[in-house]
């Protein structure tokens, strides 16, 4: 009897610490804006396919970050979605076109954590039809391409021993990881975007398409726009984040320094 009590909690202890163990698995990691540091390639998203395009009424809706994030009732659900900051209001009737949900996305800049939020390249405001949005999908979190500021180029002179944008594109097959440095100035910057932030640096050389350099850098390095940079990073090479955006060049965490 003495033993068969003592196997019996043995096995209630054991079941117990099982179930300790499962209830303590370790929680999807959380996006920092929006995703975490430790991996790029895994940005939290939710494990549903690519939801379709979808039509609704704001409910809410607010600008942060460089974004508009907008809470929609589709009528059968309501969903949050965001993309580069445009106008709306409460009650406009929207498209939101095909996307992928971002599970557990947080915000820093309006300190909230979201459920799920479907970013998307653009949101129709009126009910058009989102076909009509001729433009390609981002995926989620990526910072949208969209026009940049207009920069004075000139002065900038190449960094010693380095390369102008135009000559890194021009040499691109031969240079694809290794490291190159270059200067230019900021002509964008999105901030947090996939656990980094993005710097399209141009000099003034090469023509649309070998002329903007894509790089991205840890969260703590900040630009903004005009500054002056000398770059240092390794070159990667057709870059494909999927849904249409792809990169022939782009230097991922690289060292700025400001000058």
């Amino acid at each position: 009897m003495k033993r068969t009590f003592i196997l019996m909690a043995a096995a209630f202890a054991a079941l117990a610490l099982f179930t300790g163990c499962s209830e303590k698995q370790p929680q999807t990691a959380e996006i920092s804006q929006p995703a975490a540091q430790k991996s790029t390639a895994d940005p939290t998203m939710a494990q549903n396919p690519e939801a379709s395009q979808k039509t609704g009424k704001v409910l809410e809706t607010m600008d942060s970050g460089g974004y508009t994030y907008v809470l929609v009732d589709t009528g059968s659900e309501k969903i949050w979605a965001a993309t580069p900051e445009f106008s709306v209001k409460v009650g406009d009737p929207v498209v939101i076109p095909a996307g992928m949900p971002m599970a557990n996305f947080h915000s820093p800049t309006l300190n909230r954590t979201f459920d799920v939020v479907y970013f998307v390249p653009a949101i129709n405001v009126g009910g058009a039809d989102a076909d009509a949005m001729a433009q390609p999908q981002m995926p989620p979190g990526h910072p949208p391409t969209v026009t940049k500021a207009v920069v004075d180029f000139s002065g900038i002179t190449k960094a010693q021993g380095g390369l102008t944008v135009s000559e890194l594109f021009a040499g691109k097959k031969d240079l694809a990881g290794k490291e190159v440095i270059l200067r230019g100035k900021v002509v964008k910057f999105m901030s947090e975007i996939m656990g980094k932030n993005w710097i399209h640096v141009q000099d003034g050389t090469g023509s649309q398409g070998t002329n903007d350099l894509t790089v991205t850098v840890a969260p703590h390095i900040v630009a903004k726009v005009g500054d002056t940079i000398l770059v240092k990073g390794i070159v990667t090479t057709e870059k494909d984040f999927g849904y249409g955006y792809k990169y022939d060049v782009i230097l991922e965490d690289a060292q700025v320094t400001l000058e």
